[in-house]
């Protein structure tokens, strides 16, 4: 096999892993918190913290992929991942919120690593390989989809103390993960490599292929969030059935990662501004069906869309930044790309529920339709002043 499409599926394992990890987590920490918690409304604060510590590690784990080399720095972050799947499993015996909290907080470190499994694989890449290279990464999350749900179910009662095993399978999949990461042929970075600086980031910054990128990469996230976040909260208030709501979601994650089997080829054969204004298309139709009814097929089908949606803006727009810097430029730009777009998924994913409580769900709906109104417009300027040629895409 090319060395490069090695490297390429051994990352896109490794994100099959971090993402199955998450679906366990995700699936039991408000159940473990509102246990564990004198204070039930504190139940979502070890999520609230993950995502918090998630955010703020982008940027550092940039630069000690740079500097210390990739295969390293994602060695360090599975560890770090480790202790936490570890300690989450000390915390739930002793019974310790705080300690349950630091767990979450040393996950979230590690998930701030995970985010570069899917510009290693643009930068091993060749240029005609690259967007292939980035889906098939994405890729990852349809085994994650599919088995991570039925795994946090499967080992809930593993261990005397109920949740405590699904950290156990967490901790043995990370293992499982620093052996995959042994394989993968990473060099270091060179001196060279190291000494080089490129342009500054405001220079970057004003690029016309900057903005859309991290706009797409914004707007795509962000609305996929506070629709999705808002969806089983109005589901169960209209009276639908709790594992309804859990199926909706569970297409939801289908739509998200199931494209990313051809998302590439479609940007190799299209061009990269028409699958992220096609994405932008499915998140338009996903709100014209939520403001059309809230029967289950409805929600069925626009949480599909949505899926469709994010998977073409954040692949697409992923691929778009890869045209906005040099390699010495890399580390500074990928990590300040994650964190803006992280911040705003923070903010909608928080935003969602205060409007849906405040508001309503079809204000919900017309946020997000503002938000995609914004990256449509960006993208048509984008396209209007011919930026195709540049980025060797077509119309």
């Amino acid at each position: 096999m090319n060395p490069a499409k090695k490297t390429v599926l051994l990352l896109a394992l490794c994100q099959a892993i971090a993402m199955t990890d998450s679906i366990i987590l995700f699936t039991t920490a408000a159940l473990i918190g509102s246990s564990l918690a004198t204070d039930k409304s504190l139940a979502t604060l070890p999520l609230a913290i993950l995502q918090l510590a998630t955010m703020l590690t982008t940027i550092p784990a940039a630069f000690i992929l740079q500097q210390w080399g990739r295969k390293l720095g994602f060695m360090i972050g599975v560890l770090i991942g480790l202790m936490g799947a570890s300690l989450a499993v000390y915390a739930i015996f002793t019974s310790s919120f705080v300690l349950f909290s630091g767990a979450t907080l040393l996950y979230g470190i590690f998930n701030g690593f995970v985010g570069y499994y899917r510009f290693t694989a643009a930068d091993v890449a060749t240029e005609a390989f690259r967007s292939r290279a980035i889906s098939f990464v994405i890729a990852g999350g349809i085994i994650a989809a599919l088995i991570g749900s039925p795994l946090a179910i499967w080992t809930k009662d593993w261990l005397p103390v109920t949740f405590a095993g699904g950290f156990v399978a967490i901790a043995l999949l990370q293992i499982l993960t620093l052996l995959i990461l042994s394989q993968i042929d990473l060099p270091p970075a060179s001196r060279q490599k190291q000494q080089e600086v490129g342009r500054s980031l405001g220079a970057i910054a004003q690029q016309p292929v900057f903005v859309v990128a991290v706009l797409g990469s914004m707007i795509g996230y962000g609305v996929m969030a506070l629709l999705m976040t808002a969806t089983p909260l109005t589901m169960v208030a209209l009276h639908h059935p709790f594992p309804t709501a859990a199926s909706v979601l569970q297409w939801h994650v289908l739509g998200m990662f199931t494209p990313s089997l051809f998302t590439g080829y479609l940007i190799a054969r299209f061009g990269v501004l028409t699958i992220i204004l096609t994405g932008i298309g499915f998140n338009g139709l996903c709100i014209a069906i939520n403001l059309a009814g809230t029967t289950a097929p409805h929600f069925f089908v626009a949480l599909l869309l949505l899926g469709i949606g994010w998977n073409l803006m954040f692949i697409g727009s992923t691929t778009l930044l890869t045209k906005a810097y040099a390699p010495a430029e890399r580390a500074k730009t990928q990590a300040t790309h994650d964190f803006l777009m992280f911040s705003f998924v923070a903010f909608t994913t928080f935003l969602s529920g205060r409007l849906l409580n405040e508001w309503g769900w079809a204000i919900v709906n017309y946020t997000g339709l503002a938000l995609i109104g914004i990256a449509l417009i960006a993208l048509l300027y984008l396209r209007q002043h011919h930026y195709e040629q540049l980025l060797g895409t077509s119309k």
